[in-house]
């Protein structure tokens, strides 16, 4: 029997709004096996549609946070929670947001991760701040990295999901020279969408991908804080 998917049916997506796709549902399924305890406070981090947050508390979540940059996203993931009745606080904002409304037990982060040439964010179109994070994909990855251990209460965790070619071990070891305990808990090999695509000269030119390869692996990442 095929796999049931994570995601809750008919999520709302505003023009602008990132689609929830491949990496949304790997991280999506290592949420929803996650035991969540009674009274647990978890936050999405780069929410966009909100998707993940809804996991969260379908899986058990007593306090969500949601949160994004992004105008249309906050408004997309009101949206959807509002629309199914969840109980989720949607913000504006980034880090500092965040950690305003934290410690969290729990944080999910589906960020930007598409390595692009300068002016990626804000450049011609086929670009988008929906997916692209600088010219190695860690625009948003570093800082989320350099802050979880704050994110999080003693014992809490993060799940992060991004490509490989952002580099896996370079996420590893800035979450472990923050004093968590990092592995990769989910993989899955995929083709090229249409970002990496139109992105695959850039990709090759920079080293992040072979020649002709057309695939990438996604990871989910589990950090966690030791109590």
């Amino acid at each position: 029997m095929p796999e049931a998917d994570p995601l809750p049916p008919r999520i709302c997506v505003l023009p602008g709004v990132y689609r929830p796709q491949q990496d949304t549902r790997l991280i999506a399924s290592v949420l929803a096996a996650t035991s969540l305890s009674a009274g647990s406070r978890v936050l999405d981090f780069c929410t966009g549609s909100g998707a993940l947050a809804m996991v969260a508390v379908r899986s058990g979540a007593a306090h969500v946070t949601a949160v994004d940059t992004s105008a249309r996203a906050v408004a997309a993931a009101w949206i959807n929670a509002r629309l199914r009745g969840l109980p989720i606080r949607v913000r504006r904002g980034g880090l500092v947001a965040a950690a305003e409304a934290g410690p969290f037990d729990l944080v999910v982060s589906n960020p930007p991760y598409v390595p692009g040439p300068e002016g990626a964010l804000s450049g011609p179109a086929g670009h988008s701040a929906r997916w692209d994070a600088g010219r190695d994909g860690r625009a948003v990855l570093e800082p989320l990295c350099a802050a979880a251990a704050e994110l999080l209460r003693p014992g809490g965790s993060l799940l992060v999901v991004h490509s490989h070619v952002c580099g896996v071990s370079r996420t590893l070891s800035r979450l472990r020279g923050g004093g968590l305990d990092a592995a990769v808990v989910a993989r899955s090999r995929v083709p090229f969408g249409p970002v990496m695509r139109r992105r695959s000269a850039y990709l090759q030119t920079h080293g992040y991908c072979r020649p002709g390869q057309d695939w990438e692996e996604l990871v989910v990442i589990r950090a966690c804080k030791p109590a």
